[in-house]
């Protein structure tokens, strides 16, 4: 027996276009949709729009769940469970939970094994209980001695469809500028200055003997393996040549409008921050988002490191006139899809998955409007 839901009075977000109508859902794909709103026993989303399921590429989320505090550790599954909630009242059906490998304090989260960790996404994967869909992003930091060691539980891992070359030596990329490096270590690392002063002074060292043959090591496993691999943090033209040579996919967070044009040209996907576009500009003094996306250059948003920036950073490049709203809900579901091989998902489309979102418009004090993630479904059954 089939099942089925129908939405009705919904303002669809399709490709080019919204439109005002219904749409049916059987055994948790598209079946089809149209402009008509007399379906019997349908539920009625009152006009509020109904957009693709959002995809998530690049979250640390999990990771801040995990260790909420410096040095503090969570449990795996609550940790997990509260990250998957949280997502998916963002309105994310599909997420990238990105887990760093490569550091050298044994305390911190990149600097232990994640054994536990994937064995509890997995546990609660297979007993039903997450709301929405968990692929694995590993973020390889380069210099760091143990990188490849701490990748070896990912090897072979079903869940990993995301590989990216990270490489955080301060002087250089997104810490360019030392001091603003030297606040956020000592800030929500928890590092004193004296640790951060001697990482500065190691940095160097660590990068000249383990960048390059941990680049390749990742590089081939991402060709071996068939795994999308994106650079991170690119600055200069040089950068984005050797992520296009490495076979690298997407570019990260581009620090420079030069770094994001020299993408373009090669055909990588750029890849930029939702609280770059909310904060109006990046916190590490870097290229804010939207001059990206004036210029053309921004093709996928990421939530980084807010879940709920991920759907306003893509209102509010509609509210600035920016991008059309299907323009931008794509940076958003399509264009992240497709860039992660996600081919049955991202839009409203026959046969696509039935990952869907209803968001309503909400008049703020200030005259401006947010958006309200009020239910979701993944497949076709709501998770929220």
């Amino acid at each position: 027996m089939s099942a089925t839901m129908v939405f009705r009075n919904a303002r669809m977000v399709l490709a080019n276009e919204v439109v005002r109508g219904t749409l049916h859902a059987v055994d948790g794909r598209i079946a089809s949709f149209d402009t008509g709103d007399t379906a019997q026993g349908a539920l009625d989303l009152e006009g509020d729009y109904l957009l693709p399921g959002l995809v998530e590429v690049h979250t640390d989320n999990f990771e801040r769940h995990l260790m909420p505090r410096p040095k503090v550790h969570w449990a795996e599954m609550p940790a997990l469970l509260a990250h998957d909630a949280e997502v998916a009242s963002a309105g994310i059906t599909t997420v990238f939970d990105a887990l760093g490998v490569g550091e050298a304090d044994t305390e911190s989260l990149r600097g232990s094994t994640w054994h536990k960790v994937l064995a509890t996404i997995d546990d609660c994967a297979t007993r039903d209980l997450l709301r929405a869909d968990h692929h694995l992003h590993v973020r390889c930091e380069l210099p760091a001695p143990n990188t490849v060691e701490l990748f070896e539980p990912f090897c072979g891992h079903p869940r990993l469809s995301l590989i990216s070359l990270m490489d955080h030596t301060p002087g250089q990329r997104q810490w360019e500028n030392i001091d603003l490096a030297r606040i956020y270590y000592t800030g929500k690392k928890g590092w004193s200055r004296e640790k951060f002063e001697h990482r500065v002074a190691e940095a160097g060292a660590l990068q000249e003997r383990y960048a390059a043959p941990h680049r390749k090591h990742f590089v081939d496993y991402c060709r071996t393996h068939g795994i999308a691999l994106a650079s991170h943090d690119d600055t200069t033209v040089a950068h984005v040549e050797q992520a296009h040579a490495d076979g690298a996919s997407l570019s990260e967070f581009p620090t420079t409008l030069v770094a994001a044009r020299a993408a373009r040209d090669r055909g990588l996907s750029t890849v930029m921050g939702g609280p770059n576009v909310v904060r109006g500009g990046s916190h590490s003094g870097n290229v804010a988002a939207s001059d990206l996306a004036r210029n053309g250059l921004l093709d996928i948003l990421s939530s980084d490191y807010v879940p709920s920036s991920l759907l306003g950073a893509a209102m509010r490049l509609v509210a600035d006139d920016v991008f059309t709203l299907p323009r931008a809900v794509a940076t958003v579901t399509s264009a992240p899809a497709k860039a992660t091989g996600l081919n049955d998902r991202g839009s409203i489309a026959q046969g696509m998955r039935a990952d869907l979102v209803q968001v309503r418009m909400t008049d703020m004090a200030d005259g401006t409007q947010h958006a309200v993630v009020r239910s979701v479904w993944r497949e076709g059954r709501r998770v929220l």
